[in-house]
């Protein structure tokens, strides 16, 4: 089954002068993802190390698809923005979850005023069923938190021209180094660094650093 009767999701991104973003989003044929799509990719999904989703696809998709990597021991990395309410049946299918501030205050409706409160919100969802929360930071890094660890890891300093884009940028930035079995701290570090170059630039998929030219910045 083929969506070919749907455009490609676009976005309008509005850039602040101090480098902050707000998108508006046409998902044209990512809301028409279905399980029947799923199916059909079934077999390189269930062969994957990981899986990472975001939420420009139905939830119910979503689910679907992370019900069928989590029974393949595919590991389930979820990226959840643009921010909304999460179903419970989703999150417990979610190995690592990777929010940013405004996702955290979203998915958990608790405050996040200060680094005490989003240690706090991001520990409660683990009674949800991820075994990780990456809370992404921008300038600050990210806060990495599990039942018997919270890691602070630093991002590097740089002067922000347009941060749209950057939290996909971590995200992948993430999975290559997961992939290459780098530890969790490791791989976040690595995702820091791809981010910090991402929001030097102009654009989305512009933006994005190469491989040498993450290395080099490490």
């Amino acid at each position: 089954m083929h969506v070919v009767d749907s455009p490609t999701g676009s976005a309008l991104i509005f850039v602040a002068d101090s480098g902050e973003n707000s998108i508006g989003v046409a998902p044209g044929a990512n809301a028409r993802l279905t399980p029947t799509h799923i199916d059909a990719a079934s077999q390189t999904l269930c062969d994957a190390d990981y899986l990472l989703i975001q939420l420009e696809s139905p939830t119910a998709t979503l689910t679907y698809a992370a019900t069928m990597a989590s029974k393949s021991k595919t590991r389930v990395v979820l990226n959840p923005a643009p921010a909304q309410p999460l179903p419970e049946a989703l999150l417990r299918r979610v190995d690592v979850l990777t929010p940013n501030q405004t996702e955290l205050a979203t998915l958990t409706d608790q405050p996040i005023d200060s680094a005490e409160a989003i240690q706090m919100a991001a520990r409660s969802l683990l009674d949800l069923g991820p075994e990780t929360i990456i809370v992404t930071l921008g300038a600050a890094g990210a806060l990495v938190v599990s039942r018997d660890t919270c890691i602070e890891v630093n991002a590097p300093s740089v002067t922000p021209i347009d941060t749209t884009g950057a939290g996909d940028t971590f995200n992948g930035a993430l999975l290559v180094a997961l992939t290459e079995g780098r530890t969790l701290v490791e791989a976040v570090r690595f995702a820091n660094h791809a981010a910090a170059l991402s929001v030097t630039r102009r654009g989305a998929i512009d933006s994005i650093p190469s491989r040498v030219e993450v290395d080099g910045f490490l």
